[in-house]
């Protein structure tokens, strides 16, 4: 099931650069963990049961869901190498991820809403590691508190400004900086249990259990804040393209989660010498002053790589939106030419900036906003686990007890922690809520108007023939020339020729018609990228095809085909026709007014064909036409 990319990297190489990426909202959970799951116990220095069950339950989160669920099944999930929630999507019987036109099926319905979830994740995650990170400063000099605010926002500011450099000079450094940032907390670790080395007893799973025993039903709100400890999980599944899973695998056993448990439980075992440091575990490990500012500053590198992990990953996961159909088109650009993966999209960066910004404004403190974490982490790990299990039950063929069995033990972890923060909605997890939903909607939306659309064209030519029936009563004369026409449906004349030749009554010797598709694969082999039709009248049709990985810049591969094939083809002469529609939002089309009000508005914003093609824009015609959708 799982076939690794070829990485041209050594294993080395790979393992460290996943320590920067894979591993950075994970790694920078001891910011604010352990510190909000003492303040939801209200820890007293008696209450040492406490303590040992709440690392119990840090460990145990970890050792489930982080290392068996993810580590052990959800990456066997590979779409040819590629991890996350649409390549798990891809994974599914094609009869279940399609709906009838205007429709979403309910499997791509519940990935998108995994998607929307995990950017109100990419908006948090860099609010709360920054300002967890500066807060550091107030342990060094109280002084410093009210200049926490405005340093995580100029820290912000300045990351989300350095993005449309790319991020290759510094990438280089992200491995280094976190083996530094994992190793410090490991050694703290060690240097603190040696002190107090009972602290080792809360590894047993009994301390978890009288946790709950002791507080009953209302033990369970901790765990909106031990998911704290696992936040960053779902990076393990998305990013195993960029690394592999071995490196992956490599950096999570022998080096991030040695860590993070020294880390943790060597914050416990300082907490058990002074019950003060119960404030701010981290930063109490090391001697008031200097060595605080030199945790803060390594803290705030470490929050600022795992804040360009989430926005890199927000970047990767709107292109595949857009390629899916479930986002217009975004204006992408590429920070560096020798490696695909490296983009940014002003736009989301934008509204990542803001959002950001906001919530660092708004909340002021990690501990406000650590109440808006949670639901999106947790949500997004159920609805992985339910698309896991039609994988596993549809894709790979497992039996219905083996399949269903996996489920039920993964919605075992999944659904307490949900049912645990769906307790703080009203304190702040509504933001991720908030954010989820109004993406959704667009995907919805946006999804619904674009099927409708390809589906008004196809009723309205059904075939081949009728469409030339109607080409060869309008059309009057041929002239010299090539015209490109880009066709939605390889089986139907596009509606821009048709109408091209009702107004102009003429039409060029040599007609191409391009049709893109984005196949369910991450990329495709250049052998099979296009595949060639020639058609009565002078016509040839052309299918090229793409992973949802790819930028499908057109114009390389028509420019190879149409040499293959002989066809007469001047690059600087040739024009490029494409369709443009209006829509207008009446009450008798299908969609409704608001629902295609919305739908005219996005598509009006969307990057034009041409631009996302990558057509020269002054060979370039459009027709345009109104719909009602």
């Amino acid at each position: 099931m799982s076939s690794e990319h070829a990485h041209k990297a050594g294993v080395g190489a790979l393992t460290l650069g996943a320590m920067g990426v894979v591993f950075g909202d994970i790694g920078t959970s001891p910011l604010y963990t352990l510190k909000e799951c003492l303040h939801i116990s209200r820890l007293q220095g008696t209450m040492q049961a406490d303590l040992y069950g709440i690392l119990s339950l840090i460990f145990w989160s970890i050792t489930l869901v982080v290392t068996l669920k993810y580590l052990t099944f959800i990456l066997r999930a590979d779409n040819k190498g590629e991890g996350g929630i649409f390549a798990l999507l891809a994974l599914v019987p094609e009869k279940l991820r399609t709906a009838r036109p205007g429709l979403i099926s309910i499997v791509a319905f519940f990935a998108a809403m995994g998607a929307a979830l995990l950017y109100g994740d990419g908006i948090i995650t860099p609010a709360i590691s920054v300002l967890g990170a500066v807060e550091g400063l107030a342990v060094a000099d109280p002084a410093w508190k009210e200049y926490v605010v405005p340093l995580s926002c100029a820290i912000l500011i300045g990351l989300f400004l350095i993005q449309s450099r790319g991020t290759g000079a510094v990438g280089v450094l992200f491995g280094p900086v976190m083996l530094v940032w994992f190793l410090t907390l490991g050694v703290l670790g060690v240097y603190h249990i040696s002190f107090n080395p009972e602290i080792l007893y809360a590894l047993l799973p009994h301390h978890a259990v009288q946790y709950f025993a002791h507080h009953g039903w209302g033990g369970l709100h901790i765990l909106s804040s031990v998911v704290l400890a696992i936040t960053g999980g779902e990076a393990l599944y998305a990013d195993m393209g960029h690394f592999g899973l071995k490196p992956i695998r490599l950096a999570w056993l022998g080096v991030v989660m040695p860590c993070l448990i020294l880390g943790y439980f060597g914050q416990g075992a300082h907490v058990l010498r002074d019950p003060a440091a119960a404030a701010n575990p981290l930063f109490a490990m090391v001697p008031q002053g200097n060595w605080t500012v030199a945790l803060v500053i390594l803290s705030s590198m470490a929050a600022v790589i795992a804040s360009q992990a989430l926005i890199s990953g927000a970047f990767s996961l709107t292109r595949q939106a857009v390629q899916l159909g479930l986002f217009p088109r975004f204006d992408i650009k590429h920070t560096a030419h020798e490696m695909e993966g490296q983009i940014y999209i002003p736009r989301i960066n934008y509204l990542l900036g803001i959002g950001c910004l906001f919530l660092v404004l708004e909340f002021r403190e990690s501990s406000r906003l650590a109440a808006a974490y949670g639901i999106a982490v947790s949500g997004t790990m159920a609805i992985t686990s339910v698309m896991f299990f039609l994988v596993a039950r549809r894709t790979w063929g497992w039996s219905l007890p083996k399949s269903l069995a996996v489920l039920l033990a993964f919605l075992a972890l999944d659904l307490p922690f949900l049912a645990a923060n769906l307790g703080k909605f009203t304190e702040g997890g509504f933001v991720p809520v908030l954010i989820g939903a109004v993406i959704m909607v667009i995907m919805v939306i946006w999804n619904r108007g674009r099927t409708l659309v390809g589906h008004r064209v196809r009723v309205r030519f059904t075939s081949w023939e009728s469409a030339e029936a109607r080409i060869k009563q309008r059309l009057v004369t041929r002239v010299p020339g090539t015209a490109v026409f880009m066709n939605s449906n390889a089986g139907i004349l596009p509606w821009a020729l048709i109408r091209h030749v009702d107004r102009g009554r003429s039409l060029q010797d040599t007609v191409v018609l391009v049709t893109v598709r984005v196949m369910g694969d991450p990329a495709v082999a250049e052998a099979e990228r296009t595949t060639y039709e020639q058609l009565p009248i002078g016509f040839h049709q052309f299918v090229i095809r793409y992973g949802f990985m790819e930028e499908p810049k057109v114009l390389p591969a028509l420019l190879a085909a149409v040499r293959e094939q002989g066809i007469p083809f001047d690059e600087d002469e040739v024009t490029y026709y494409l369709g443009r529609e209006n829509f207008v939002a009446s009450k008798k089309g299908q969609m409704g007014v608001w629902t295609e009000s919305i739908f005219a508005f996005l598509h009006r914003n969307a990057v034009t064909a041409d631009r996302f093609f990558g057509l020269p824009p002054r060979q370039v015609v459009e027709l345009g036409t109104q719909m009602d959708l």
